[in-house]
Order: structure tokens, then sequence, then C-alpha cells
């Protein structure tokens, strides 16, 4: 009952889940070291890229942590980490200038992102109870209570494929944005890329963690009904 064939591919996902979050911090830490040639420190960077879109009155917060960088869409702030914030390195710089990414997803109203917005109080609730529904369900042998744990898992598994391109997208309008702006050279271009590329790489392995698990739940399932 608690082992299956989809387990040996849940495996492999989650140990490429984890090379993923030591891949994001040390590509992180190596261009943290490289220093722009604009001189422009993560919080500069991410003014005038707000500036440049219309989206004066929306401010930047340094928070603690490292890698804490967001954007918060009820706020409409986008915070910083302190590293990010007040260093002028491609790391620092590129992460900035992802999160304003984000802000201008949300004054455009880009579809996947207000999709988000939408469907994440449904998957706030939904997250916190499919897996006692699922526990119950194979614990008892009530396919009923599987099945509807299998309904609410499908919901946070859904936004985590809707980030994918929401990540993706505000990642492209960075790199768009701070070459036209000046704020990298084409040269540094790369180093963006490797730093943006290692962190959407988080967000594709968790995705496919949860796809996976779904799989497996609806495969149970499915053969459960058919015996």
């Amino acid at each position: 009952m608690f082992f299956h064939p989809m387990d040996f591919l849940i495996i492999i996902a989650v140990a490429i889940s984890i090379w993923a979050q030591f891949r994001v911090k040390g590509t992180f830490n190596k261009w943290s070291e490289v220093r722009a040639a604009s001189g422009m420190t993560g919080y500069e960077a991410a003014r005038r890229m707000l500036d440049a879109n219309g989206l004066h009155n929306i401010p930047i917060e340094p928070v603690r942590g490292s890698l804490s960088d967001h954007y918060d869409p009820i706020h409409r702030v986008v915070r910083l980490s302190e590293p990010v914030y007040y260093e002028n390195s491609i790391s620092a710089i590129s992460v900035a200038c992802h999160e304003v990414g984000h802000a201008i997803q949300h004054k455009a109203h880009y579809p996947m992102l207000v999709l988000r917005h939408r469907i994440f109080p449904v998957v706030n609730f939904a997250s916190g109870l499919a897996p006692f529904l699922l526990i119950a369900g194979f614990l008892f042998q009530a396919m009923g209570l599987v099945g509807l744990g299998i309904i609410f898992f499908s919901v946070t598994v859904a936004f985590q494929l809707i980030t994918l391109p929401v990540e993706f997208n505000a990642s492209n309008r960075a790199r768009d944005i701070m070459v036209a702006e000046g704020f990298i050279s084409n040269e540094e271009e790369r180093g963006v890329a490797k730093v943006l590329n290692a962190a959407a790489l988080t967000y594709v392995a968790a995705a496919l963690i949860s796809l996976l698990e779904l799989l497996k739940y609806i495969m149970i399932f499915t053969s459960s009904r058919d015996e």
C-alpha cells in the first residue's frame, strides 16, 4: 500500500530538487562575487526598472535572510534580501529585476499571474486538507476519501504548474529590460541567465515531484476501483 512503482520516479525527482537547491545557492554565490559593470545595486536596478514602467508608487524594502526576495501583490511592495538590496553584483541585480518583473506582470494583468492570485485562497485551503484526506483514506481503505484527497491535491499541483510560466515570464521581462536600460552589458547577460535559470529549476523540480505524486495517487485509486 505504501510503496508504488512511481516512487522510483519520485525519488529521482526529489534528488533533482535537492540538486537544484544546491545549484541555485552555488550559482547565486558565484555571481555575487562578480561586480556589475554598471555599478548598480539591486535596489538601484529595481527602482529604475519600476520607474521606467510607471510603477513609481511601489516601494522596495530590505528583508533579512538569503534568497528571501519576493513581490507582495497584496501590499504591492518589492522585498529584497539584504545581500540583493545593498550589493552591486550580477546576482543582486538579476534577482532584484526578476522580482520587479512580477510587479510589471501585476500592472499588465498577465493572465497566468491573475489566475494564480485568484485560485490562491482555494489552494491554501486545499493544500492543508489534502494530506489528511489521503492518509485517512489509505489507512481506513476509504477510497471515497482518497478520491476527494486527489481532487484537493490536484488544485495544489495546478497552482505549481501555473507558477512555472509566471516565473519564466518574469525572468524574460527582467532580462529584456536589463539589457535595454543598460543595467548589464551583453557580455554580462550570460551570468544573468545562469542565475535566473538556476532559480527557475527549483520551481520545475517542485512541480515535477507534485505531478508524479498526483499520478501515483490516481493510479492507486483507479486500480482499487477495478478490483
